[in-house]
């Protein structure tokens, strides 16, 4: 495995499972510190765990300013620094539903999280990265930022609202060496699915061209490559994930 994150730190929101959990390790496989954040103590504990030394947890709530703010605060003092972030946290629709019945909590429950969260982390980790002289931000957005799906209007909303806000912070810190890239999965093998029914996996399955999910370690392995060195003229790009449905 290479060694490309070798004195680096790295903070991973939402990774306590899913695409965040395989983003920690493979970071830390790659010789990052690692700081996974997420609010559930008992997954986190255990995807740290798997993670190996190099990684570390943090309980946050990313809707929360000020758990934000603090949580940032103590990995630069523990650490010296923040080199990467991997804005991963997020959640789905509560409820599949037209756009006039969506209750406004839950509007509101997504749009502060997947949005919110996205906007808070990168304020508090930015200004770090600027006195250090420069950083790589990779934002989960999804395939939903560009082609929308029925009965779940928060989401992607809130997806297409983490790409742009992706576009404009990469046109505003370009110069400073602060690289920010959106990845955009489509369905991928994680736990949201574990209360799936068999046809509804069969026809999220059907709909790729390659025939099968998208596992979340690819995702981690985009985003290790985004987030590297290895990638200094990759700038405000959206990478798409997705076993080609988005070509049909």
């Amino acid at each position: 495995m290479n060694r490309r994150f070798e004195g680096k730190i790295a903070i991973v929101t939402g990774a306590g499972a899913g695409i965040g959990r395989a983003c920690m390790a493979r970071l830390a496989s790659e010789g990052a510190v690692v700081v996974g954040t997420d609010v559930k103590a008992d997954k986190l504990d255990a995807a740290v765990a798997a993670a190996g030394t190099d990684a570390h947890g943090l309980i946050c709530d990313v809707a929360d300013p000020a758990a934000i703010d603090a949580m940032v605060a103590e990995v630069v003092a523990r650490f010296g620094g923040v080199h990467v972030l991997v804005n991963n946290a997020g959640i789905g629709n509560p409820r599949r539903l037209r756009l006039h019945e969506q209750p406004l909590e839950d509007w509101d429950k997504v749009m502060g999280v997947n949005v919110r969260g996205v906007y808070l982390m990168q304020r508090a980790v930015i200004p770090h990265m600027l006195r250090q002289g420069g950083g790589s931000i990779v934002n989960m957005a999804s395939t939903g930022s560009f082609r929308a799906t029925a009965l779940s209007s928060p989401y992607i909303t809130s997806k297409g609202a983490v790409l742009m806000m992706t576009r404009a912070a990469a046109a505003e810190y370009a110069r400073d060496n602060i690289r920010i890239n959106a990845v955009c999965p489509g369905t991928t093998n994680t736990d949201i699915l574990a209360n799936s029914s068999a046809e509804m996996i069969e026809m999220l399955v059907a709909r790729s061209p390659q025939g099968r999910l998208c596992e979340p370690e690819e995702v981690a392995a985009l985003v290790a490559f985004l987030a590297s060195d290895e990638a200094p003229h990759i700038h405000g790009g959206a990478y798409l994930i997705d076993g080609g449905r988005s070509a049909i």
